[in-house]
């Protein structure tokens, strides 16, 4: 349980160095290490843990590598992409072999259709370079590669995007922490970039969203429009 409450205090104070010398101290630098790992792996990986911190981490651990404090970016940058990619191809072959039962479910407790149904959507839009895009969207990331699989995508061509992805989004989060993160400002106001991070990670998706929306009520004024028209045809 300590270490569940020690990590959970790291991950709410992502930009607080004394929480990351705390878990370093706790658990050292190499059980560290394996830990970010594992939380990016199962960010992407795993469809029943898209609530785990994706961008906003990586980022931190970016800026704590400038700083120092015991993580090596040379260490951690392949680790992470490593993560990024076993955890896309993971979820790729779980929706290719459990995904059509999934979406016939209505009440599954595991998974959450509506975001099943919003990353197939997203998938429908932008075709296979969602595998890409997909990876600066939250909660999307963690679906895109399941309905990937879901649809049957070629494998070698989504282990292409997924490398693509992979390298894409680790090295510009990681990059953008490490060179920003340490800088007055950014270190001054660090929790407040995180949310920035945040809010513009989830941008595209609620763009995507709104011009659905939009898209559904035109659809309906145009059946309305339509059905008028033909009650006076018929008068």
């Amino acid at each position: 349980m300590e270490f569940f409450r020690k990590l959970f205090d790291l991950l709410t104070h992502l930009g607080e160095d004394d929480r990351w010398r705390a878990m370093v101290d706790y658990l050292g630098i190499g059980t560290l290490y394996a830990v970010l790992f594992a939380i990016v792996f199962c960010e992407t990986g795993l469809v029943v843990t898209p609530f785990l911190p994706g961008d906003s981490l990586i980022f931190a651990i970016g800026a704590v590598a400038a700083r120092e404090i015991g993580l090596s970016l040379t260490a951690v940058a392949p680790l992470l992409i490593a993560a990024a990619l076993i955890g896309d191809n993971v979820n790729y072959w779980l929706g290719r072999r459990l995904g059509p039962a999934v979406f016939k479910r209505e009440d599954s407790r595991l998974l959450n259709r509506k975001h099943l149904l919003a990353a197939q959507q997203f998938y429908e839009q932008h075709g296979s370079k969602t595998v890409v895009l997909a990876r600066f969207v939250p909660i999307i990331r963690t679906f895109a590669p399941f309905v990937a699989g879901v649809g049957r995508m070629n494998y070698v061509r989504f282990l292409t995007f997924s490398i693509v992805g992979a390298l894409l989004w680790v090295g510009i989060c990681l990059s953008g922490g490490y060179f920003l993160g340490s800088r007055p400002f950014f270190k001054k106001h660090f929790e407040l970039v995180i949310l920035a991070i945040v809010l513009i990670s989830v941008l595209p998706a609620v763009i995507h969203f709104v011009k659905a929306r939009k898209a559904t009520g035109r659809g309906a004024d145009a059946l309305v429009e339509a059905g008028t028209i033909g009650e006076h045809s018929e008068e």
